[in-house]
């Protein structure tokens, strides 16, 4: 069997990964809200908001780098990033924003077993979630 290529282990635990930052703060209606405007919606129509951009593999994956986000502030608002880090500071501590932010300029390199024991996690995360 052939080995899959880092571009689609990549797409796969992104979507994975997404998939597991909108279902984490969902209702038992799959309802939840964007981060940074309030807005309520279905988990489906909502998408995984980047503090630091997702070029930074540092905190691509994070947990407190993403957080659910409607279209219109993350694409149209461009991540709304002063709310987005003042919600961060205010949930997760004083100067969690800056260290995020350091955080993403540091250099890692994932291998592909790295990446995929990432997605294996985030899938379990995912079938953890009563859908």
């Amino acid at each position: 069997m052939k080995k899959p290529s880092r571009k689609n282990i990549v797409k796969k635990l992104d979507n994975a990964f997404s998939q597991y930052i909108r279902l984490r703060y969902a209702d038992a209606h799959g309802t939840t809200e964007c981060y940074t405007c309030g807005k309520k919606d279905h988990w489906k129509k909502l998408q995984c908001g980047h503090f630091m951009s997702r070029k930074h593999y540092a905190t691509r994956w994070d947990d407190t780098n993403c957080q659910v986000q409607c279209s219109a502030c993350n694409v149209f608002r461009y991540g709304e990033q002063y709310i987005f880090g003042t919600n961060l500071d205010n949930d997760y501590g004083s100067g969690t924003a800056d260290s995020l932010h350091l955080a993403s300029r540091q250099i890692v390199k994932f291998s592909n077993d790295d990446l995929l024991e990432k997605l294996d996690y985030y899938k379990q995360k995912i079938e953890d979630f009563s859908l």
